[in-house]
């Protein structure tokens, strides 16, 4: 049989269970992922008891009630809270989702686990390093690429032709999709992922674009796109209900058909 073993530093240990609050009547337990490199020792699960009628609806309320109530070294990313920014992305109860538009009483069991993003390097806490996925989408070049002289207006579009760009202009680079992708955590490195891939597709769709082949010659490797195995996680846990693999799967229709 064979036999694995997992460095010293990646054993998550048993953190402080902080008490709950005097008085509450009604409280839930949160077991967040707690890790801060300067300390030099494992990360931990911390477990804090907190007063719910005391805190709004959304797992990013719970989180702030605990830096502002309970523990204020706790750390994570928070911005517009309207589901838009993709900034408290994380691990809740075993799947991607946004903290701020996540309700807490949405989470089965009796005590909710909170932890980062899955497959990336951590920060802190519950903070991923997004540096190579941020590199991924720059990759794909996000941007209108035409040698035609720019209009004095704008650059025009059917409607229809605008349709097309429904379910793909939505994305808010959360990093959800591809931090639940198997393929993604394997070979990250070198797999662009469905966030990066659904950018591509929505520039390779786009009628004012001029740049179709030169975009098809940047995916055309066999990990790039072809890492895909349709095994739609992505699409699952997207919050804002994109489905990836099926823009992945239109890219991959693209380079068949240019070659026939």
């Amino acid at each position: 049989m064979v036999q694995l073993t997992l460095p010293k530093n990646s054993v998550i240990g048993k953190g402080k269970t902080w008490p709950k609050p005097d008085g509450a009547k009604k409280t839930k337990a949160f077991r967040v992922y707690r890790y801060s490199p300067e300390q030099g020792s494992n990360p931990r699960w911390d477990t804090y008891h907190v007063d719910t009628s005391k805190c709004g609806p959304m797992v990013l309320d719970v989180l702030l009630y605990i830096k502002n109530k309970i523990d204020p070294t706790l750390a994570f990313r928070r911005s517009c809270r309207e589901g838009v920014c993709g900034s408290c992305a994380m691990n809740i109860g075993g799947h991607n989702s946004i903290a701020c538009t996540k309700g807490w009483d949405e989470v089965a069991g009796r005590t909710i686990t909170i932890a980062p993003l899955p497959s990336l390097p951590v920060v802190r806490d519950l903070i991923p390093d997004l540096t190579n996925f941020y590199a991924q989408h720059a990759y794909v070049q996000p941007f209108l690429k035409t040698d035609t002289p720019a209009p004095e207006r704008e650059w025009k579009q059917t409607p229809e032709d605008r349709e097309q760009l429904d379910g793909l202009y939505e994305c808010i680079l959360c990093a959800c999709c591809s931090t639940s992708c198997p393929s993604y955590w394997w070979n990250g490195d070198k797999y662009l992922g469905p966030a990066a891939l659904l950018q591509a597709y929505r520039w390779l769709i786009d009628s004012r674009d001029e740049a179709t082949g030169e975009r098809l010659d940047d995916l055309e490797d066999p990990f790039k796109l072809y890492r895909c195995h349709t095994i739609m996680n992505c699409a699952q846990v997207c919050p804002k209900g994109l489905n990836p693999a099926k823009a992945i799967a239109n890219v991959k229709h693209m380079m068949v058909e240019r070659v026939v």
